[in-house]
């Protein structure tokens, strides 16, 4: 009996170590999966502020967020404007411009107090896809790409880099 007890110990063992290389969820619904490219941990589908809190993507994370001096003026000139309005933001853990972007983006919207309800996070491989098909019909052709919604229609972009500052293009969207 101890060998086939030794021989299931390793098969689970084995299997369990494989997994956490693999695929971890981190937080329910988030999926952590190994970069083919890089050999570094990436997430991949929908996922939360909580999900960066993982040490694999808090260095790049906690320190942009924690040092982004925001123009806080227009920020505020543009706060009223934000009713009604839904932004989804498709990023890849792996990728410089949304290490760059997304925590000073995510740093404007909690300093004007945007729902986070309201803020749709969509980690995607090299590919440009996600776990599933989550960026299906949003011509995502680069990462990341900020998009916000009224009442259910497309009524802006940010793709890669603000084209001035994040708070100004936030502004441009939201005035038209």
């Amino acid at each position: 009996m101890k060998p086939l007890a030794l021989f299931i110990f390793f098969v689970l063992f084995g299997t369990i170590a494989f997994a956490q290389n693999c695929v971890n969820f981190s937080t329910p619904g988030d999926t952590v999966v190994i970069d083919t490219t890089n050999h570094q941990r990436m997430l991949l589908g929908y996922c939360n502020r909580q999900s960066f809190q993982d040490t694999s993507f808090s260095w790049w994370f906690n320190s942009v967020y924690d040092m982004y001096e925001m123009d806080s003026t227009t920020a505020l000139n543009f706060k009223d404007k934000l009713d009604n309005v839904k932004i989804t933001i498709v990023m890849g853990t792996w990728c410089s411009d949304s290490h760059k972007l997304v925590p000073k983006f995510l740093r404007v919207l909690d300093y004007l107090k945007f729902s986070k309800d309201s803020t749709t996070i969509i980690a995607v491989g090299r590919n440009l896809k996600g776990r599933e098909n989550e960026t299906e019909g949003m011509n995502i052709k680069s990462v990341p790409t900020i998009i916000f919604y009224k009442n259910a229609s497309e009524i802006g972009r940010i793709i890669e880099s603000p084209k001035e500052t994040i708070e100004k293009d936030i502004y441009n969207i939201l005035k038209g």
